[in-house]
This record gives C-alpha cells, sequence and structure tokens, in this order.
C-alpha cells in the first residue's frame, strides 16, 4: 500500500470520526472545519498491514488529537542522542513538527503524525533494542537481542492497558544498559575527545547485547573482573572473579548455564602439559604426585592411568608426544568443588578456585580462559534457587542438572556511571582500541 493510499485511508477514518453524531462532546468541538494539503508518508508493508489489519483506525492520535503516549514516544525520538543514536534517522523533528500541527484537530494532520510516529519509533525501538555489531559469539540460538518486528511492536502498543505504557515496555532495557545510558545522558553534555565519545557508544552498543526481557541471567564483565545476577530487573553482586589472561583471553560470549559438575577433574591444557614435563625433566615427577595429577594414556573416556616413570618426558616437553595430564578431586584441585557448564565451542565455563588470595588483586587477569569465582557457593545458591546440591561421597565428576537453564553473558565494560556522568575505564584487552581503530580505516576507505 502506497503512502498516499494510507494517509488517504486514515484522513478518511478520523474525519468520519469528527462527523459521527455518537462521537463524544470533546471530539465534536475538535472536529476541523476543512483539511489542508499534506505530502504523504512512505511506511513500511508491515506498518500498512497493522493499520489494515484495524481498519485503518488510529493508534497514536483520535480525532480530538494527539494521546499522551505519542507525546512520550515523540520524546524518545527527540532525545535519541542521549542513548548515543541519530534522531534525524527516526525523523525527530519532523514527528514533533507533525504532532504540533495534528493538535489542531485536522484530519490530515492528524493522519501524517500517525504515520511518522509509526514508522519513526518502529525504527527507534529497533536501533535500541539491537547493537550495530553483536561482539559476543552465540553458543546457541535465542541468546542474542531481538527487536519486535514493526507490525508485532504496533500490535503490542495498541493492546498495552495505555499507550504509555506500551511505549515504556517497549523502550524497556537491561540494567546494566539503563545504567550507562543514564550516565551517557549527562556525560555528553559535555565536549569530549572523538577516541573517548567512540568509546562511550562502543559500551552501549556492548551492553544493548543483552536481551531486554531475560527474567534471569549472570553477566559476567571481563574488563573489570566482576560477576552479577539478575533477576527480574534485581541486581545481585558484584563477585569478583578471575578471567583469561592477555595472551588466553576470555572471549565475550552468550551461553547458558545448564549443570554443575560436583568433585571436578581438572584436565590440564596441553600447554601447561608440556610445562610440567619441562619441570619433570629438572626435578623428578614427585611434585605431580604430591598434587594430585596422573597422566591418561589418552583423550578418551576409556582412558586408563599411566605410571608416571613410564612417561617420555623429554618428548612431551619438546612437544613431540602428546600428554594428558588430569588433576584428581580435592582441596587443591584447579577447578575447586564445582564448577558451572555451558554449551561452547572453545570449552569456557566458570568453576571454584581454591586459592582466594588472587581475589584480592587488582588485576585478574590470570587464568588460562575460563572464569574463576570468588564465592562459587554463592553462585550455587543463587542458580540452584537456595538448594545447592551436595556431592555423594567422593565419587568424581557428579553431574547435578539446574533447575533450568540459565543465560549468562560475558561482556566487557570500559565505562561505569560516575560523577560526571561516565567513568571511562581501563581497557585492559584492547577491544575498544582495536575496535575503533578498525572503524577509523573502514571510514578513511569509504571516504
Amino acid at each position: 500500500m502506497t503512502g498516499r493510499r494510507l494517509s488517504l485511508l486514515l484522513f478518511a477514518a478520523l474525519a468520519a470520526c469528527g462527523r459521527s453524531p455518537e462521537a463524544p462532546p470533546q471530539h465534536r468541538e475538535a472536529r476541523p472545519a476543512a483539511a489542508v494539503s499534506l505530502p504523504p508518508v512512505d511506511v513500511a508493508p508491515e506498518i500498512a498491514a497493522f493499520y489494515a489489519a484495524r481498519g485503518n483506525r488510529p493508534l497514536w492520535v483520535t480525532s480530538a488529537g494527539v494521546r499522551p503516549g505519542a507525546d512520550r514516544a515523540a520524546a524518545l525520538l527527540a532525545h535519541a542522542a542521549d542513548h548515543g543514536l541519530d534522531g534525524a534517522r527516526y525523523g525527530a523533528a519532523e514527528v514533533a513538527a507533525a504532532l504540533a500541527g495534528a493538535r489542531s484537530g485536522d484530519p490530515a494532520a492528524l493522519a501524517r503524525a500517525e504515520l511518522l510516529l509509526s514508522r519513526g519509533f518502529t525504527m527507534f525501538v529497533r536501533d535500541l533494542r539491537t547493537p550495530r555489531v553483536n561482539p559476543m559469539l552465540q553458543a546457541e540460538e535465542g541468546l542474542a537481542p531481538r527487536a519486535p518486528a514493526p507490525r508485532a511492536l504496533l500490535e503490542m502498543l495498541a493492546a498495552a492497558p495505555s499507550l504509555g505504557e506500551g511505549v515504556a515496555a517497549a523502550t524497556r532495557m537491561n540494567p546494566l544498559y539503563g545504567a550507562l545510558q543514564r550516565g551517557y545522558a549527562r556525560w555528553r553534555t559535555a565536549p569530549h575527545p572523538a577516541q573517548e565519545q567512540a568509546r562511550a557508544l562502543l559500551n552501549l552498543d556492548r551492553a544493548r547485547a543483552i536481551p531486554a526481557d531475560a527474567p534471569r541471567y549472570v553477566i559476567v564483565d571481563l574488563a573489570s573482573a566482576r560477576l552479577w545476577t539478575v533477576e527480574n530487573g534485581r541486581v545481585g553482586g558484584p563477585m569478583r572473579v578471575v578471567v583469561g589472561k592477555p595472551g588466553m583471553k576470555t572471549p565475550l560470549m552468550a551461553s547458558r548455564l545448564t549443570y554443575a559438575v560436583l568433585n571436578p577433574y581438572w584436565n590440564m591444557p596441553p600447554d601447561l602439559a608440556r610445562e610440567r614435563a619441562r619441570r619433570v625433566l629438572k626435578q623428578g615427577s614427585g611434585f605431580l604426585a604430591a598434587g594430585g595429577f596422573q597422566v591418561l594414556s589418552d583423550w578418551g573416556e576409556t582412558a586408563r592411568p599411566v605410571p608416571l616413570g613410564a612417561v617420555n618426558w623429554r618428548a612431551a616437553a619438546a612437544g613431540a608426544e602428546a600428554l594428558r595430564i588430569r588433576q584428581l578431586p580435592g582441596a587443591s584441585n584447579v577447578m575447586g568443588r564445582i564448577k558451572f557448564m555451558m554449551p561452547n565451542r572453545l570449552g569456557i565455563y566458570l568453576h571454584d578456585f581454591p586459592d582466594k588470595s588472587l581475589f584480592t588483586r587488582d588485576d585478574r587477569r590470570l587464568s588460562s580462559g575460563c572464569v574463576r569465582l570468588a564465592d562459587a557457593a554463592a553462585l550455587a545458591r543463587w542458580l540452584f534457587r537456595g538448594a545447592p546440591p551436595r556431592p555423594e561421597g567422593s565419587t568424581p565428576e557428579q553431574r547435578v542438572d539446574l533447575p533450568e537453564a540459565v543465560p549468562v553473558y560475558l561482556t566487557y565494560v570500559t565505562a561505569l556511571p560516575g560523577e560526571k556522568g561516565l567513568d571511562l575505564r581501563p581497557d585492559p584487552y584492547g577491544l575498544d582500541a582495536t575496535r575503533i581503530a578498525l572503524s577509523d580505516r573502514k571510514r578513511s576507505r569509504s571516504g
């Protein structure tokens, strides 16, 4: 349906409301004396389908004028820059002018305001709810944020208890984004260097990668090495964690925690196994036995222990022979007493850790990629809703499924709310600098 055709249909519907003898007095008083000629508004087919399905009845206006919820939506477009978005993209000024003209009650002006606001607001919600570039590895379907399609969004607004409540629900975001956005709205009122502005926008974009409507999830911030739990908008934490060292960075990732493992083994990464083999050549294998380590014949499920004296340590140290070293469960096990598993191809998970002194450090980029927890027991209580599992004896690798899978988002936050709105923090993995340099190169090539 063309924009002119839809505008005329809305015009007719609004004019009919104005002529209706059953219309309330306030509608009759607002009836326009004459229509003005206004240009049509081109809208997406989904928006046209929304109006066709409701007999071309308007959403944002009535024959008497503009509904309060429309003003709220228009204000969001006018202040899109407070979200790091461009209000011109949504026709913010055009919407404001159209709404001002519509207050006369002229059906043509009302129809134009109606369509401009539907077009602009659906575009705004789409950009608000989805990042420009999602930096997270998506381990499973359904973890990335999705903005509602234009028709679905308009239908949700029409079904809301009030239009204002619908607008609020459509633009509600996760707590991390909310805190950053409020800070950014204050911070942007002062001048800042281009690189600082780019970093602030990067942080808003990363926060958009966490869905707005997830009821229960875990956030791990790799930049500050902290963890939060979120349940129905309530934030718990933070908990200190240890993340990947600079050469073995923990990836930005979205997955689901699905089960816990009690009394876990620790399978030593191959690079560490080679380092241990070199150490054995210098001082013998006694430290391995004392630490509860064993060498296994292979990486299969039926692997058998190999006597330490039968291992070709020289070949293993040189990397000429694969070496699997496993640590048995116990107080000194690197996994601690429990680990929390989430499907992903990189083998990343969250786990307990016996040496609590590491969590007192400011720089906690110390692991081989997995996330070590300062208080794994507290996370277990939250994940298992107050009834954390207990191991049945000393049997290794006891799997316990969570009551329900819980999304976990490993993100990277280098801007925090502060006195001036935002405080830009260190960029420990260099992800801000890398992304900004990439954007600069793209602009220079296109310019």
